[in-house]
């Protein structure tokens, strides 16, 4: 870190004097008290340091996007049309997926249709987001890849073996979500004009025989 401080301030073409001061001050030994006028260069290099690792930290840290931003992708709206059925499972599943998390294919079963998709990267991390229309509304399904987001404070439900969490986006009036983790990824269900308990009946939607 030492290093970087020097070699940010030589970068700035210091007196030369200064420079001298420095590299007197890189021979010492790394725990002798530096001067206060180095020190403050030093305390602002590290400043900027451990915002940059803050910024890249994996999931669960400030730099890992929320289920919230996640969320917030559905609002976008598609711009492709919906995948189609997957040959090798066309009664569950559709042919598109995020890694081994799949999106399902509703439309025979609980009567709800994919009408679109889109393609997102939050924090460089991929995003996919499949939109149905079920009952006369819209609902956006979102799969973020590993690793896990942080989950949210929000009540948490168990249906059929998987933990929910509901929450309501902007207050009473906002978009209904409900999120869990399937295989180390992140999915994101999200509604207006729907019941908590319509969303989670579709997040904890399994095939038939599962």
């Amino acid at each position: 870190m030492v290093d970087l401080v020097h070699d940010a301030r030589t970068a700035t073409r210091a007196p030369a004097t200064l420079r001298a001061r420095i590299e007197a001050e890189r021979g010492r030994r790394r725990g002798v008290r530096l001067r206060p006028a180095f020190g403050g260069a030093l305390v602002a290099g590290l400043a900027a340091i451990v915002l940059t690792l803050v910024l890249v930290l994996p999931a669960g840290t400030p730099g890992a996007p929320s289920v919230s931003q996640a969320a917030a992708l559905a609002l976008r709206g598609s711009v492709a049309p919906a995948p189609a059925a997957d040959p090798a499972d066309p009664i569950d599943k559709l042919g598109c997926s995020v890694g081994q998390v799949y999106f399902p294919n509703w439309a025979s079963t609980l009567g709800c249709r994919a009408v679109g998709q889109r393609v997102d990267q939050v924090n460089g991390r991929l995003a996919i987001t499949v939109y149905y229309e079920w009952r006369g509304r819209q609902i956006a399904y979102t799969v973020l890849a590993a690793p896990a987001l942080s989950q949210p404070r929000a009540p948490i439900s168990r249906i059929k073996g998987t933990q929910l969490r509901t929450l309501r986006r902007n207050g009473r009036n906002g978009r209904l979500v409900v999120t869990w983790r399937r295989p180390g990824h992140t999915c994101v269900l999200s509604g207006a004009g729907v019941s908590a308990s319509e969303l989670q009946k579709l997040a904890a939607w399994t095939p038939a025989g599962t």
